[in-house]
């Protein structure tokens, strides 16, 4: 009788440019073999919370009860920790005995903290969320960087810039964006007269509804409206766009053949939306007065030609140019945000709709945080 020699179990864990995490496991998953793993294990999956976690078995030789008991353990553990899990690579022979064991073990299976670790787990979840946030920050300054090297080498050779796509993306980004644009500035013209008009008629002054209108709208509502609009419509598409890429490893494919996403996938979509952004928000400006004008007609009984005669002598022109000076910096935000997270999606549709998700977040906090220290900036400027 011949005896086949066992392989110990092996794990090895990488991270990819995405930050997400890659077990791959190796040798035979049996109760005699699996010492190694145990102690790995314990050590390495305690400390992932809320990342993406892939294992790959295709290279695991013998399995029993034991190894399926093991990658259930961890499987269920990961998910407590908001982690999402995917097996590739599983034969088929040892799906039937993964089904059935999974039938009869609960999520709640897995062992409760005892109530040190209890007490312990906000500081501990703060610490994660921390050591997240600052491996998000130095994925997103190494973006940046890639980002900018593409932008050197295009414009050290014109004729390499990607001018169809760009044209493409101005089409996508800014004329299919018009009905939404003129839709929310409309409305907030008449939102603002509607308000401002009730206190404005009690003091007998309502001829500085122009007033009110023509600086707020051009200097700061349109361009951030506009750049909420674009960020939730937008930036949201882009992270799909590379994020189905990415999925599809059409990404990869496009690595492997020497073609540089940044300089192919990246770059037309930041130039087209920086492009557009100020061109939407001029637009946004006379849709937003023009609501504000029938509303001040219809309300405060002010004539079309009285309002323009007004804005006239009250809008100065360095508002306008405020207001438009702010969009190519919007758009840059909002653009290698959504780039940026759509690189970062793994290989699962859980993570592409979650990376939209933290795309349209990331990229409205940013608009915003941009605005106030425009505001900051030109107010200490006295502009």
């Amino acid at each position: 009788m011949t005896y086949l020699k066992l392989q110990q179990a092996q794990i090895e864990k990488t991270q990819n440019n995405s930050g997400s995490i890659l077990f791959r496991c190796q040798g035979d998953w049996t109760a005699k073999a699996l010492q190694n793993v145990l102690r790995y294990l314990e050590k390495e999956a305690g400390i992932l919370f809320n990342m993406s976690v892939q294992w790959d078995v295709s290279g695991v030789g013998k399995v029993d009860s034991a190894g399926i008991m093991l990658y259930i353990h961890y499987h269920d553990l990961l998910k407590l920790q908001h982690c999402t899990v995917e097996l590739t690579g599983a034969r088929s022979e040892y799906q039937n005995l993964y089904q059935l064991l999974r039938s009869h073990v609960s999520q709640q299976a897995v062992s409760k903290p005892g109530l040190l670790s209890r007490l312990l787990l906000p500081f501990t979840n703060i610490g994660k969320s921390t050591e997240n946030l600052w491996r998000d920050i130095n994925d997103f300054l190494t973006f940046i960087g890639e980002h900018s090297a593409a932008l050197l080498t295009s414009l050290r050779h014109p004729s390499s810039i990607r001018y169809a796509s760009i044209v493409k993306n101005i089409e996508e980004a800014g004329v299919r964006a018009l009905p939404i644009v003129a839709l929310t500035s409309c409305l907030i013209g008449v939102v603002i007269t509607y308000q401002s008009a009730l206190q404005l008629q009690k003091f007998g002054a309502n001829i500085f509804i122009v007033d009110m209108i023509g600086i707020s709208v051009t200097r700061e509502l349109a361009p951030l409206i506009t750049a909420i609009v674009v960020a939730g419509r937008t930036g949201s598409s882009y992270t799909a766009q590379l994020g189905a890429m990415t999925i599809t490893e059409e990404i990869s494919a496009m690595r492997t053949m020497g073609f540089e996403p940044h300089r192919f996938l990246v770059l037309p979509r930041i130039i087209a939306l920086m492009i557009v952004m100020p061109l939407l928000i001029l637009f946004a400006d006379v849709i937003g007065i023009a609501g504000g004008m029938i509303v001040s007609n219809i309300h405060l009984n002010i004539s079309y030609a009285e309002f323009i005669h007004r804005l006239q002598h009250v809008l100065d022109i360095k508002h306008l140019w405020i207001g438009l000076f702010k969009g190519p910096f919007f758009a840059w935000l909002i653009a290698i945000t959504g780039c940026f997270r759509g690189f970062q999606v793994a290989s699962n549709t859980e993570s592409l709709g979650r990376y939209t998700t933290i795309s349209v977040v990331n990229a409205i906090f940013l608009v915003i945080a941009c605005d106030a220290l425009f505001s900051v900036i030109f107010t200490e400027l006295g502009l």
